[in-house]
């Protein structure tokens, strides 16, 4: 199943259709996409039903955020081995976690406005929470998952990497540094979700390419570890990490210019594409 934000309203995708969950269930469900997660099991049940005649013709540009509000969004850094290894970590390090504010995720198509001439892309599989999850077993992680979909972790890397005090969360915060979609896709849709190809072109250049089965913690494994500390809600998002391909780690460094499209994609879930803009030009 396909779960998108239509319009600021929560929607199925069935085929190329949408359809409105509030009108389809004569509300029982709300028109809130981040508010359906509180009612994952029941929702899961009755959307299971929809036919793609209940559905409208849509255009992507009209889709936003899948989950657009959640309460708490971690960010996994360098969980692919070469990807550590183009950082330049050690083989043995363990994938980091950080965070990117909530305001900063965006709908699968927008303009990102650059804050300066230093950032990078960082595709990524982002997973969606589907019920609180507090010291689960590895065994049970993939039954508080909600869905897969796709996301960049953009980044400004000189405020990330500068001095003795890096900024990592507020370097990836910027307007629209969270671009997420097209929608969120349901585990059981997947041949096997622990194993997509995952990549982005910039400017027709493929940059990044990759399969999320590479991971160093695979979802399972960043579901226990995370929620060995902290409750994991309804909702929550987990940006999963980035394989190798980076604009910092090339020689000569290669950072996004005004004007470049950068295109991203995961098997099984579709494309998201940014449009990159000098400051003080974004629409």
């Amino acid at each position: 199943m396909r779960i998108a934000n239509l319009k600021g309203r929560l929607a199925v995708i069935v085929d190329d259709a949408a359809i409105d969950v509030a009108e389809a269930s004569g509300g029982r469900f709300g028109a809130d996409p981040q508010a359906v997660f509180a009612e994952w099991d029941a929702f899961r049940a009755w959307a299971g039903g929809l036919d793609a005649a209940q559905g409208v013709p849509f255009a992507v540009e009209d889709l936003g955020a899948p989950v657009p509000r959640p309460s708490q969004v971690f960010a996994i850094g360098i969980n692919y081995a070469e990807h550590a290894a183009e950082a330049g970590y050690p083989p043995e390090s363990a994938p980091v976690t950080f965070t990117k504010f909530p305001s900063c995720l965006a709908g699968p198509v927008c303009d990102v406005e650059l804050p300066s001439e230093t950032v990078d892309w960082e595709v990524e599989a982002v997973v969606a929470i589907s019920r609180e999850a507090y010291r689960v077993r590895r065994e049970d992680a993939w039954d508080h998952v909600a869905g897969i979909t796709l996301g960049q972790d953009l980044s400004e890397r000189t405020a990330q990497l500068a001095g003795a005090k890096p900024q990592f969360s507020l370097a990836k915060s910027h307007a629209n540094f969270g671009p997420t979609g097209p929608w969120l896709v349901t585990p059981d849709a997947f041949g096997d979700p622990a194993d997509l190809a995952i990549s982005c072109r910039l400017s027709g250049e493929t940059v990044q390419s990759a399969r999320t089965s590479a991971m160093i913690y695979d979802v399972p494994e960043l579901v226990v570890r995370l929620s060995r500390v902290c409750r994991l809600r309804p909702g929550d998002l987990v940006f999963t990490g980035t394989p190798p391909g980076v604009g910092n780690a090339r020689t000569p460094k290669r950072f996004v210019r005004p004007g470049e499209v950068l295109v991203s994609e995961l098997e099984g879930v579709g494309t998201i594409t940014q449009r990159f803009v000098a400051a003080g030009t974004a629409s």
